[in-house]
């Protein structure tokens, strides 16, 4: 060892746990970390009291927990004894690895390793850790994969995943060996009930050698199903079919996760209530199916339909239910077979269910009172009032909404145990909806109105002043405002002596002051007046979101609060030292989002000097900037960061400390990374799942760097980046992305260069391409057959995609959101429609009218849009009035002029006519 002061040294006094049992063999032992490796460890372990004499700075790199107690402010950071009690053992073995020498991995001290690693954040341990258990774990795949798969939630997905994996790890050798392999695979596969399986999930693995037939097969069922419900509904319960529409259900389940599965419909459901057909007689069955003959037939209020006595089971286990993107569940006949089955049912999950009316929520909460937490989410209008100009609207209702249910509800008075409920993106809540809501649930702590912009500021401060238990608001792009403000900060009777209010903080009796989540991002009528009140008073928030909000620098002084987590102050004018002074109080701080802040380029100072000498300092690595970046070293280890304005190499740089466990970055219009901070990006940042560059100077060395080097990259985007990409850039394989977003990057890509996109990036779920002007008509079955998992697909300006009609496109059978936008005038008039009925999950279509073949496009009536919710069509082609002269503007480019908006909610349908191209 190299001579060094005393000062670089630190004694870790350990005491051994087991000095209280009284078999240790001497009480006091001294070494050294250049002894450890070679000690005697038996003697070590039977010690009383092990005294190590460390590197103090060796301590401090190689783990966080030895920084923050030797560079913080604590008693013992001058010390030069340190008293440790941990499990002996392990900390002998981290000391080691820290000191350079390797460690042997078992079984038995794995598990102990890690929890000691994960306390002591030694990271380089950790990944040390991981790789040995990969490589174990690689070693019994079959039998792990197996094991997971029966103990896991989703039960049939993970099963076919684990059988998959063994086929494909043993298969080339049994086919060598057994002439028949392909009816013993197709065996193996028959155990799982593939009619069970998120449609996402079937169409994704169509590409799979052992599993290709079976997925067509499966798809084909699907389709049956939806144009022929009630014959496919009666076939269920034919003996060899009715097993394999069953939901494995026992006494142990605890969740029923259905999402995504477009194919499920109440008959599959009841018939994993009822006893196996072994034991159902021939009465049972034909009164199954007279009922559900009865259900097809109804087509008014299925409020009404007798309770049938059929012998369904309970499962009192059962503690959740996930029916999200389900649009063949008839839910008012699903919520009679969960009070009839399910008694101990907490979580219901109905996200993307668009005709998961209000009316069903009072019945839900009529029939099951005891259910405490409701999910009804659906997609966020993209006609938001406040941020659109709206040149006209219309409505038109298809169903009674005030039906007989709603007046029962009125009149009873119930009161539900929910406590929390998820409305976002539900344009038909009203303010008399809230007002229900407020009645309906004394008990309420977490409510999300986010999108909900048919309730009022009044509407929502009625409903705050009636729910007292709230600790989470979110209602980001609704008309949140001034009254909903006061209603927060007004002083309640309610919270005197409340047990967690603390008497001595001002404000402390305020529903504001009690709030844990607030998000308001994009409520444009919040006056900065308000704001700055409401700063004022909240105290306890851990996440608070102010994107697109009058915010300036006095609010986030006004806000007095250290237990931030989550912080969104994107498009706001707020400045570099405010955030700095925020972040200073709060070193819990998790994820910042800091997007569009123009205010960072300059300081006060140079802001002031700016209107003097009428110009511009640009900030890059000021004093106000290093603040920042001081304090959020000192005190934050960020997950999650976007930053525009004013974020420079220096800044990455600077942050290496707290953001090298960072999962997702964004960075923004207005940053400037540079070539040598993009090169060190993977170094800097490993663990990035998420990483999205805007307007960034890039090359093929940057992205061959960053695909190579970060293993769980899972989302990819790259919009409007300078420099020069070439095909090489994509030549790597990178399994573990599911989201690639190329736009205006790669405007050279050609067929091949797409094929070979297929084949490295193998298990994308989401596709957006813009500005590949070579594409043409075969891209389409490229795209289809290389991802027919695919969920979301945006193709702008990709050269002549669409210029033959869509077909192959809609091969790929679980997408939900696709838009295709000046691809080739070759798309028919009645493709909405039937891109509705030949894609199950199908909720949003976004076109241009200069890409419809015959002039425009039909938009489909509410019986014939299945799952269908938005429909934006653009119009790019600009008008002439009749005096025009014959070539004026001729040669000029078209311009996005206006767009129409088609919404579907559970109560009506909207049409909006908007100035801006959505």
């Amino acid at each position: 060892m190299d001579s060094t002061s005393d000062d670089e040294f630190v004694v870790l006094e350990l005491r051994n746990p087991s000095s209280i049992s009284g078999e240790l063999l001497q009480s006091e032992i001294s070494i050294s970390t250049l002894e450890i490796g070679n000690s005697n460890l038996p003697l070590i372990l039977n010690s009383e009291i092990v005294k190590i004499n460390a590197n103090r700075n060796r301590l401090i790199q190689q783990s966080s927990y030895f920084r923050c107690l030797f560079g913080g402010s604590f008693s013992e950071s001058s010390l030069n004894c340190v008293s440790i009690q941990w499990h002996l053992e392990t900390v002998i073995n981290i000391l080691r690895f820290i000191d350079g020498y390797p460690l042997t991995y078992t079984s038995n001290n794995f598990l102990p390793i890690l929890e000691g690693t994960l306390f002591f954040g030694v990271e380089t341990l950790l990944l040390d850790l991981e790789a040995w258990f990969r490589e174990i774990t690689s070693q019994l795949v079959s039998f792990q994969n197996y094991a997971r798969a029966i103990l896991h939630k989703i039960f049939e997905k993970q099963l076919c995943e684990a059988l998959l994996v063994w086929l494909e790890s043993n298969g080339d050798s049994l086919e060598c060996s057994s002439s028949n392999f392909g009816d013993f695979y197709n065996d193996i596969l028959k155990k799982v009930r593939i009619c069970l399986l998120p449609l996402d999930f079937i169409a994704g693995k169509r590409g799979n050698r052992y599993f290709s037939k079976v997925a067509d097969e499966r798809i084909s069922t699907i389709f049956d199903l939806m144009k022929h419900p009630l014959l496919c509904q009666l076939n269920v319960f034919r003996d060899d079919e009715f097993d394999s529409f069953r939901v494995r259900l026992t006494k142990y389940s605890e969740r029923i996760d259905l999402a995504g599965c477009a194919q499920i419909t109440f008959a599959f459901l009841v018939s994993s209530l009822l006893p196996s057909s072994s034991n159902m007689d021939t009465r049972l069955e034909k009164k199954m199916k007279q009922y559900l003959i009865d259900l097809e037939r109804l087509n008014g209020d299925r409020y009404l339909i007798p309770q049938e006595s059929l012998p369904t089971q309970s499962f009192e286990a059962v503690c959740e239910i996930d029916i999200s993107k389900c649009p063949r569940l008839d839910l008012n006949v699903f919520i009679k077979c969960i009070h009839m089955s399910f008694p101990s049912l907490r979580i219901l999950k109905a996200s993307h269910c668009v005709h998961f009316k209000m009316t069903t929520l009072s019945y839900l909460v009529q029939k099951c009172p005891w259910i405490n937490e409701v999910d009804l989410t659906v997609d966020i209008s993209p006609v938001l009032p406040l941020q659109v100009s709206i040149i006209s609207a219309s409505t038109e209702e298809y169903q009674d909404f005030y039906d007989a249910s709603y007046k029962m509800f009125k009149e009873g008075s119930l009161l539900s145990n929910i406590s929390k409920l998820t409305l976002e993106g539900r344009t038909e809540i009203t303010d008399l909806d809230l007002l229900n809501i407020s009645v309906l649930s004394g008990s309420l702590s977490y409510l999300n109105l986010e999108g909900c912009t048919s309730v009022t500021d009044v509407g929502i401060s009625k409903l705050i002043c009636k729910c007292m238990n709230l600790s989470s608001l979110l209602v980001s792009d609704t008309y949140f405002g001034r009254d909903s403000i006061l209603a927060l900060c007004s002083d309640s009777p309610f919270f005197i002596g409340f047990p967690g209010v603390h008497p001595d903080r001002k404000y402390s009796c305020t529903l504001a002051f009690r709030l844990q989540q607030l998000h308001i991002g994009g409520c444009k009528s919040i006056e900065q007046t308000s704001l700055l009140q409401l700063m004022c008073h909240t105290y306890l928030l851990k996440s608070l979101s102010l994107r697109d909000t009058p915010l300036v620098d006095n609010g986030l002084y006004n806000f007095l609060g250290s237990s931030l987590e989550s912080l969104d102050v994107s498009e706001t004018m707020v400045s570099v030292t405010a955030l700095a002074h925020i972040i200073k109080q709060n070193p819990g701080l998790k994820v910042l989002k800091a997007r569009g802040c123009r205010n960072f380029c300059h300081s006060e100072s140079d802001f002031e000097k700016s209107k003097s000498n009428h110009k511009d300092l640009l900030h890059s690595g000021g004093s106000d900037g290093e603040e920042l970046y001081d304090e959020l070293c000192r005190t934050c280890i960020l997950k999650e960061m976007e930053f525009g304005w004013g974020f420079s190499p220096f800044s990455l740089d600077k942050l290496r400390p707290s953001i090298r466990t960072l999962k997702a970055l964004i960075v923004g219009l207005g940053a400037s990374l540079g070539h040598h901070a993009l090169t060190i990006l993977p170094e800097i940042c490993p663990l990035l799942e998420t990483l999205v560059l805007n307007f960034q100077v890039i090359s093929d060395n940057i992205m061959r760097n960053i695909m190579s080097s970060l293993k769980h990259l899972r989302v990819l985007g790259l919009c409007c980046c300078l420099g020069y990409l070439s095909s090489l850039s994509f030549q790597i394989n990178v399994p573990s992305l599911r989201t690639l977003r190329l736009e205006r990057v790669t405007p050279w890509m050609t067929n091949a260069d797409l094929i070979n996109l297929t084949r490295n990036c193998l298990n994308l779920h989401e596709l957006s391409l813009s500005g590949c002007e070579l594409l043409d008509s075969d891209s389409q079955q490229i795209i289809s057959s290389g991802w027919p998992g695919l969920t979301s697909i945006h193709l702008e300006d990709c050269g002549r995609v669409t210029s033959e009609g869509v077909t192959s496109l809609l091969d790929c059978k679980a997408i939900e959101d696709l838009s295709l936008r000046h691809n080739g005038q070759g798309i028919p008039m009645n493709f909405i429609a039937d891109a509705a009925s030949k894609l199950p999950l199908l909720r949003t279509v976004a076109l241009d009218l200069c890409d419809a073949s015959e002039g425009g496009f039909e938009s489909p009536d509410n019986a014939g849009r299945f799952f269908l919710s938005t429909v934006k069509i653009a119009s790019c082609q600009s008008q002439r009035c009749a005096f025009e002269l014959q070539n004026l503007g001729s040669g000029r480019r078209s311009m996005h002029k206006e767009s129409i908006v088609v919404e579907w909610n559970s109560k009506e349908q909207r049409t909006t006519f908007v100035k801006e191209r959505l």
